[in-house]
C-alpha cells in the first residue's frame, strides 16, 4: 500500500511537471489590435525583410529586357483582394475572415519567387493583361513563361506558369523575428508527411520532401503557398543575424524544386486560422491549426463547444455544459472507481493492522493485503482511473483553447473577457485550488502515512500556481470538472454506505 501511495503521488507530481512544461513551451497567445488596411501604392523596389546587413537586396529586373518599372495590380473578387507586382510579389492581402492585413500583421515580411530555365536564377518580369477584376493573364517579354493569375471565390490566389523549356523554381520567405509576452513567437510551417514547425531564426534543413504547403504563422494568422502534389522539394531555414551585435534578427524559409518542371501551379493564401474556414479550403490547410497529438480528442471538443455555443452564445457557458456532458458520459467508468475508493476507505484500519503485524515479513504482508482486497472487492489502483480519464480531455481542452481562434476574445462573465488568456485577477485558479482541496478531503487517502498525506495536501496549491498563467477557459474546465467529480463521488458514497 505504501508503494501504491508513492506511485500515486509521483503520478500527480509528474502530471504537474508536464503541465508546467507545456505552459513554458506552448504559452497562451496574446491578441494583437487589428491592423488598419494598407494604402495601395506603386513602388519601384521591394522592401527588405530586415534592416540588418545580412539581408540580400533583390533588384526586380527582367532578365530578358532589363525593365525596372515595377507596377502593381489589384486583384479582387469582392470579399478578398490581393495587390501584386510584375515579379508576382505579394504586396498586400485582405481576407474576409480577418481585419488584419498582410504583410503588416507579420512585420517586415517579404515573399519572392525565382525561376531558372537557362542556368541563371532570376525573378522574371511579367506583363499583366486584365481579363476581369479577379483574372489576369501574364507573360514575360520573350514569351519564355506564360500563365495566369486568378483569385477564386475562397480567397486563394491561383498562379499558373508554363514554359517550353524545363525550369526549376524557388520560393523564399524572409521575416523579422517577433517575440511577444509568454514566449509567443512567429514560426514557419511546412506540411509534408507531417507538420514541421520551425521558429523564425532557427537553422534547419529537409531534403527531398513532398511539400503540400508552407508558410508563416503568427498570432492566429497564416500566410503561405500551396504547391502541386508529388513534386519533390528541398526545404531549409536560415538564421538572419545583425553583424554588429550578433543578435538573431529574423529568419528565411527557402523551398526549392529538386527536379525541373514544365508547369508550375501554386496558390497563395492569407487568413485567420479559423478551423472551419481552413477545412473548407481543402489542401489539408486545417492542419495549420495545430492540435498536436491530441487532435483525435481536440476536434470533437471543438465541435462540442461550437454546438453548445449555437444554443447558448457564450463560450464560457459552453465550456461548463461540455464539461458536465463529458463527466456524465464517463460516469459509468468512474462509478466503479468511486466504489473501489470507498471500499478502500472502509478497510483502511485493517490494512494498518496488517502492516504492523507483518512489518518484518514483506511477502506475508503482501499476501494478506491482497487477500483483504479480494475479500472486500477493493482495487487499490481504482482511484487512479478518474485522473487517467481526465488527462486526455485536459490536454485536448488546452490545445483547443491555445490553437482555436474561435475562443480568442471570447467573453464569459464579469472580468473574464478572453477565455484564451489568463484570469487577470487569478480568481478562477484560486477557486479551482479550493475545489481540489475539498475534493482531496473527500477522497480517502490510500496511505496512513502522515508525511505522504501532507504532501498530497500541497498538490492543490501546486496546481493552482501552475494554472495561474494558463487560459481562463482551461481553469474554468478544471474547476467545473472538479465540482462535478465531487458531486458524483458523494452520490456514489451514499449508495455504497
Amino acid at each position: 500500500m505504501e508503494q501504491d501511495s508513492k506511485r500515486a503521488i509521483l503520478a500527480v507530481i509528474l502530471s504537474g511537471i508536464v503541465l508546467f512544461g507545456w505552459q513554458y513551451f506552448f504559452p497562451t497567445q496574446p491578441v494583437q489590435v487589428p491592423v488598419k488596411a494598407a494604402t495601395k501604392v506603386t513602388t519601384n523596389q521591394t522592401t527588405p525583410a530586415t534592416n540588418n546587413s545580412n539581408t540580400n537586396t533583390i533588384t526586380s529586373v527582367d532578365s530578358t529586357t532589363g525593365a525596372s518599372n515595377i507596377e502593381t495590380f489589384s486583384i479582387s473578387n469582392g470579399e478578398h483582394s490581393y495587390l501584386i507586382d510584375n515579379n508576382l510579389n505579394i504586396l498586400e492581402t485582405k481576407s474576409i475572415n480577418t481585419t488584419h492585413v498582410y504583410p503588416k500583421h507579420f512585420e517586415e515580411v517579404k515573399s519572392e519567387l525565382y525561376l531558372n530555365s537557362t542556368g541563371t536564377e532570376s525573378k522574371p518580369f511579367f506583363n499583366f493583361t486584365k481579363v476581369s477584376d479577379s483574372n489576369y493573364t501574364i507573360s514575360t517579354q520573350d514569351g519564355l513563361y506564360t500563365g495566369s493569375v486568378v483569385l477564386d471565390e475562397k480567397g486563394l490566389l491561383d498562379v499558373q506558369l508554363s514554359s517550353a523549356a524545363d525550369f526549376n523554381y524557388k520560393f523564399i520567405i524572409s521575416t523579422k523575428k517577433i517575440e511577444l509576452s509568454s514566449q509567443n513567437h512567429n514560426q514557419f510551417l511546412v506540411l509534408s508527411k507531417g507538420l514541421e514547425t520551425i521558429a523564425v531564426g532557427k537553422d534547419d534543413s529537409f531534403d527531398a520532401m513532398k511539400v503540400n504547403w508552407f508558410g508563416l504563422d503568427f498570432n492566429y494568422h497564416f500566410s503561405g503557398y500551396i504547391l502541386p502534389e508529388n513534386t519533390l522539394n528541398k526545404v531549409k531555414t536560415i538564421e538572419l543575424k545583425d553583424q554588429s551585435s550578433g543578435d538573431t534578427t529574423g529568419g528565411t524559409l527557402v523551398v526549392s524544386s529538386i527536379n525541373k518542371v514544365k508547369v508550375l501551379n501554386y496558390k497563395n493564401v492569407f487568413l485567420q486560422k479559423n478551423y472551419d474556414d481552413l477545412l473548407g479550403m481543402g489542401y489539408k490547410l486545417d492542419l495549420a491549426v495545430d492540435f498536436g497529438l491530441m487532435s483525435i480528442v481536440a476536434v470533437p471538443i471543438l465541435r462540442g463547444l461550437q454546438f453548445f455555443f449555437t444554443v447558448f452564445p457564450n463560450y464560457g457557458i459552453s465550456i461548463i455544459l461540455l464539461t458536465i456532458f463529458i463527466r456524465m458520459l464517463t460516469f459509468p467508468l468512474q462509478y466503479k472507481s468511486f466504489k473501489s475508493m470507498k471500499k478502500m476507505q472502509v478497510i483502511q484500519p485493517e490494512l494498518t493492522k496488517i502492516k504492523e503485524k507483518f512489518k518484518d515479513n514483506p511477502q506475508k504482508m503482501q499476501q494478506e493485503t491482497m487477500a483483504l482486497f479480494k475479500k472486500a472487492g477493493a482495487n487499490p489502483l481504482g482511484g487512479c482511473l478518474p485522473l487517467i480519464l481526465q488527462m486526455p480531455v485536459f490536454f485536448a481542452f488546452y490545445r483547443v483553447l491555445y490553437s482555436a481562434v474561435e475562443l480568442v476574445d471570447a467573453k464569459f462573465a464579469f472580468w473574464i473577457i478572453d477565455l484564451s488568456a489568463k484570469d487577470p485577477y487569478y480568481v478562477l485558479p484560486v477557486l479551482m485550488s479550493l475545489a481540489m482541496f475539498l475534493n482531496m478531503k473527500l477522497t480517502p487517502s490510500p496511505s496512513a502515512d502522515p508525511a505522504q498525506q501532507k504532501i498530497m495536501m500541497f498538490m492543490p496549491l501546486f496546481f493552482g500556481f501552475i494554472m495561474k498563467d494558463l487560459p481562463a477557459g482551461l481553469t474554468l474546465y478544471i474547476f467545473v470538472s472538479t465540482i462535478m467529480g465531487m458531486l458524483q463521488q458523494l452520490f456514489v458514497y451514499k449508495r455504497v454506505s
